[in-house]
């Protein structure tokens, strides 16, 4: 029987350097590249997701980017089967697909088993309608209430997760924790290679980073998204940097306060992604700065007792 190829998933917090270990695993290990990031499924979304431009790609095909307009919502479940579909492709060809990207749900979502809990439009409506009214930290503090876990794993601004969670609460009876994944993949051959880094290092990585969005033009990239229907989406329109500086354009911030507001909100972000990640014991780590890093993070996926090993290219 031939042994079955790998499943290889990079995961950490923004700004840690998963571009570039997904880049480097895919050449090495014959592989193309799926991206589980949420919001470079955007068309436009390129400059506020760190997108890497095709010249950046290496020559490596890339699934899952640009594949909504801004105004189109996003949803797990529809992820799950997109993402599963790019993996079944890409290994039915003979190819390694390297997962690459921060959304931790979304990569959980298509490792695990997971089946998703069914919706109520009525429900559904009626905790939007609270939304619009109270705002998502009140609804976040209600949450909190009933169940902490889920609470702690959804930010306070994240209203449309926060009424997710509350609408699959009522459905089920059950906590909304109680339907995340369960720590066990559908597929056995499965390789999760995290990389570790200081939070000071990468407190210090993330402001270079939105200081480097900024100086590429990345409030024009908003401005012309607006006019796209940005505001309009449920999803696209809450992603950290681009909520921001919509509130600048609207007159709510200035545009120094809206910067410190993106650094500020993805060192929080990235400490909660960093948490999510440490619950994971399947997850290997690699330090950051390793100059071996890619050579460690082949061996680990080599090593990995469920099928059998890929051949690197020389």
């Amino acid at each position: 029987m031939t042994p079955a190829l790998p499943v290889v998933a990079v995961v950490g917090p923004t700004a840690v350097g998963k571009s570039d270990l997904s880049l480097a695993l895919a050449e090495t290990l014959g592989g193309e590249v799926v991206n589980t990031d949420s919001m470079q499924l955007y068309r436009g979304m390129d400059i506020g997701t760190a997108k890497l431009s095709v010249a950046e790609r290496r020559g490596i095909p890339h699934h899952l980017l640009d594949v909504l307009d801004v105004s189109e919502p996003a949803t797990v479940a529809e992820f799950q089967g997109w993402a599963r579909s790019a993996i079944a492709d890409c290994r039915a060809r003979g190819v390694v697909p390297v997962l690459v990207g921060g959304s931790a749900l979304y990569t959980r979502a298509v490792l695990d088993r997971f089946e998703f809990p069914g919706t109520d439009p009525a429900v559904r409506s009626r905790y939007e309608e609270q939304l619009a009214e109270v705002g998502p930290q009140a609804l976040h503090a209600r949450l909190a209430e009933v169940d902490p876990e889920a609470a702690g794993r959804i930010l306070p601004l994240n209203g449309r997760r926060i009424v997710r969670a509350l609408e699959v609460i009522e459905l089920t009876g059950r906590p909304f924790s109680a339907s995340l994944p369960a720590l066990e993949y559908v597929d056995p051959a499965t390789v999760q290679i995290g990389i570790d880094c200081p939070r000071a290092v990468l407190d210090e990585r993330i402001e270079q980073r939105v200081r480097r969005m900024w100086d590429a033009g990345f409030v024009d990239e908003v401005r012309a998204l607006a006019e796209r229907g940005l505001r309009e989406g449920r999803t696209a329109s809450r992603a950290l940097g681009y909520q921001q500086v919509l509130a600048h354009l609207s007159g709510e911030m200035t545009e120094v306060e809206a910067l410190e507001a993106t650094v500020n909100g993805t060192r929080r972000f990235a400490r909660k992604q960093d948490a999510w990640f440490r619950k994971d014991p399947r997850i290997h780590w690699v330090d950051w700065d390793d100059p071996g890093v890619v050579e460690s993070a082949v061996a680990v996926v080599l090593s990995r007792p469920a099928g059998g090993p890929t051949a690197p290219r020389s």
